[in-house]
């Protein structure tokens, strides 16, 4: 995840990864220094720091590409935004999950889960953005965007990120925001994109 907020004088762009509950010590000792904290590394750096996270007004929360999601978080999670077709069947839903290439999730200071998102990729031409979710009670205080940015940093060798959305002009903007481009609008030329669905 890049961040360009001046929470570390240093402009190179920092990765946030694998900030668990299990790291209490890093935890603290950031808590104790900035409030909000992320651990970071730089990128060919395996050094943690700790980072503020600015303009979360709801308390704090955690971003974490180690941790796993149990079928009653998962549930609880799809169902809050209404996502029904995965919802009709936990069973798949959860293969779904445990099938992706990367997972990344938000948890709330209790370790609750705020949000997920998943890709699937092969690690080298492509990276498919599956699904990016935040419960609507907490939605606009920068977890979506946090996540999406550390799928990005993720696969940022990649050559292409995918992904499919609603058709509603939020989604277009939030995308866009974060350097995605829709299909009709890509340059030099406009480029299809085809689905099957069964």
């Amino acid at each position: 995840m890049s961040i360009h907020e001046g929470s570390v004088a240093d402009p190179e762009p920092l990765i946030v990864e694998n900030f668990c509950a299990g790291e209490d010590r890093a935890r603290r000792e950031a808590q104790n220094r900035h409030g909000r904290y992320f651990i970071a590394r730089r990128p060919n750096d395996q050094r943690a720091i700790p980072l503020i996270w600015k303009g979360v007004s709801m308390g704090e929360f955690s971003i974490c590409s180690s941790d796993s999601v149990t079928g009653e978080e998962a549930l609880s999670l799809y169902e809050s935004v209404g996502w029904t077709t995965y919802t009709r069947d936990p069973d798949v839903l959860m293969r779904a999950i445990r099938g992706s290439s990367f997972l990344v999730t938000a948890r709330g200071p209790e370790r609750e889960l705020w949000g997920l998102a998943r890709a699937i990729s092969d690690d080298a031409t492509i990276c498919y953005l599956q699904d990016v979710l935040v419960r609507p009670d907490i939605q606009r205080i920068g977890i979506g965007r946090a996540l999406l940015e550390h799928v990005k940093a993720k696969y940022q060798h990649v050559r292409q990120t995918v992904l499919i959305t609603d058709d509603e002009p939020a989604q277009r903007a939030f995308y866009e925001s974060l350097g995605f481009t829709e299909g009709g609008d890509s340059k030099p030329e406009p480029i299809r994109a085809f689905v099957l669905f069964r």
